[in-house]
């Protein structure tokens, strides 16, 4: 058996992840040390930062707490088996078929597993909306991109990892009642 050990201390195998094995925590703090699109932007922008961005977005948008709090979490799987970029992930089944392991059991400690078609659409969509104003905010080379209108406006300046996991914590203590 291959265990990881987390920040909090514990250990198993990522191959077996159950909703015990995960803490918010641990997710908050990786995340926060994990920069977006591979390392190739102009300044640190921690994957953090960007899902509590695409949090308040949902909330602006007036979407349901549960709405948030998948937006907060929808990239936790990156807290456990780190962040692919999208052009590569495609082209990784296992990955996918482990990313969506992870996000089940992810789900499932949080009281998301029965999130529906249409919620799991609205986080989907904040989340490529939020991207897309990342992109030409971030990314060499795409500031010709025209953004998708937000309803809020995201920090996308850089962010020291210990505020970033504060405020991912924070927020998650908002949304998970």
């Amino acid at each position: 058996m291959s265990t990881m050990n987390t920040f909090t201390g514990k250990k198993f195998d990522p191959m077996y992840i159950t909703p015990d094995d995960i803490d918010v925590r641990d997710i908050a703090h990786a995340l926060s040390l994990v920069c977006r699109g591979c390392g190739h932007l102009r300044r640190f922008y921690s994957v953090a930062q960007h899902s509590v961005n695409c949090a308040k977005e949902a909330i602006a948008r007036g979407s349901s707490q549960r709405v948030a709090l998948a937006c907060l979490l929808h990239d936790a799987s990156e807290a456990y088996i780190a962040d692919i970029i999208r052009p590569i992930k495609e082209h990784l089944p296992d990955y996918a078929r482990i990313e969506t392991m992870i996000m089940d059991a992810v789900f499932a400690r949080f009281g998301l597993a029965d999130l529906s078609e249409e919620e799991n659409r609205l986080w989907k969509r904040i989340d490529d909306d939020l991207l897309d104003n990342e992109l030409r905010e971030l990314l060499p080379g795409e500031e010709e991109r025209i953004p998708v209108g937000l309803s809020s406006k995201p920090e996308l300046g850089e962010k020291p990892f210990a505020e970033a996991e504060w405020e991912f914590l924070a927020l998650f203590g908002e949304l998970h009642s």
